[in-house]
């Protein structure tokens, strides 16, 4: 019997509060400002930008931040910071890009600086400059190393899952 997934679930159930959870939530941002700085300064600053000044709508998910901007492109992460599209017509697809995004975040926390050369510039490269090819070959988005690692921490970190990723 196949197991039902609630696509409206806009972020992970919350832990139970308590100290391993604190000290968890204490390490990872932590790690976040000091090892990952550099990302996310860059995304802190994108963050205040965008929901401060331009009053973009901005949401918890995690233990990172999505802002939702009307672009007409997928999602980028910054660290703890993620952007992507708001009012997307597919509800699965926002579910599922709030999920991949935020094993970018992961991804962040343990490459810290080195986040932007093995993850960041090879994620830009396949998503920009190898669409036609994607399409005519019928390679998924998600077969490029650091896009199913995304996804699998993704998954991992939200105790949610993806559908339909191939």
């Amino acid at each position: 019997m196949e197991t039902k997934i609630d696509i409206t679930q806009k972020e992970p159930k919350a832990k139970e509060k308590g100290f391993l959870t604190s000290l968890q939530k204490f390490c990872f941002y932590f790690v976040q400002w000091t090892w990952g700085l550099s990302v996310n300064l860059v995304g802190g600053i994108a963050f205040l930008i965008c929901t401060k000044i331009k009053g973009r709508r901005w949401q918890h998910f995690g233990y990172s931040y999505i802002v939702y901007l009307p672009w007409n492109s997928g999602g980028l992460s910054l660290g703890l910071f993620i952007f992507m599209k708001d009012n997307h017509p597919r509800k699965k697809w926002t579910y599922n890009t709030r999920i991949h995004e935020y094993g970018h975040t992961w991804q962040c926390l343990l490459l810290g600086p080195l986040y932007y050369l093995i993850i960041a510039l090879p994620s830009a490269i396949w998503c920009n400059c190898f669409e036609n090819y994607r399409k005519k070959n019928n390679v998924s988005y998600y077969k490029l190393y650091c896009e199913s690692w995304a996804n699998n921490w993704g998954q991992k970190a939200s105790k949610m899952t993806m559908i339909d990723v191939k």
